[in-house]
């Protein structure tokens, strides 16, 4: 039975469209046979989408300091349904900032250390002014999760 991978992300631009389609181009690449990939809108996103994946892959953009609006509406429907439930659920986090990201890096931590989800890895922080290998980086980033997920070694 394949794993799935749902990725939670918030696309308000072309550029953070190519983001999240990065993302699920690497989480699909045709090495990895064993895992159904699902990307969803924050908005969309319900409780019942969580518990149904075996790893999640969250993206932001950083808005006036901190997570989307979008994201933050997401967390705030699925908290509690989630925070007893989803507990040890592996993540990874991508954010388009203009400025640092922290602040969106931080309020994101706070709100999956309550769940107690399980970072994959250092969130990756696309940050300043737009470059092309923010596209590859996210791929990259797909890519190793759904890879990890596929031989079981997340």
């Amino acid at each position: 039975m394949p794993k799935r991978l749902l990725i939670v992300a918030h696309a308000p631009s072309s550029n953070t469209e190519r983001l999240r389609d990065a993302v699920v181009a690497g989480a699909r690449s045709p090495e990895i046979e064993g895992v159904d990939v699902e990307a969803l809108s924050p908005f969309l996103t319900t409780p019942e989408h969580v518990m149904a994946a075996q790893a999640v892959i969250l993206g932001t953009t950083e808005n006036l300091g901190y997570m989307s609006g979008a994201l933050k509406d997401f967390f705030d429907r699925c908290y509690y349904p989630l925070a007893e439930r989803t507990q040890g659920l592996p993540y990874a986090l991508y954010i388009r900032a203009g400025h640092d990201g922290t602040g969106a890096r931080r309020g994101v931590e706070t709100i999956v250390t309550g769940l107690r989800w399980r970072a994959i890895n250092a969130p990756l922080i696309c940050r300043g002014e737009w470059r092309e290998d923010f596209v590859d980086s996210c791929r990259d980033l797909g890519m190793l999760v759904a890879a990890g997920l596929d031989v079981g070694a997340i």
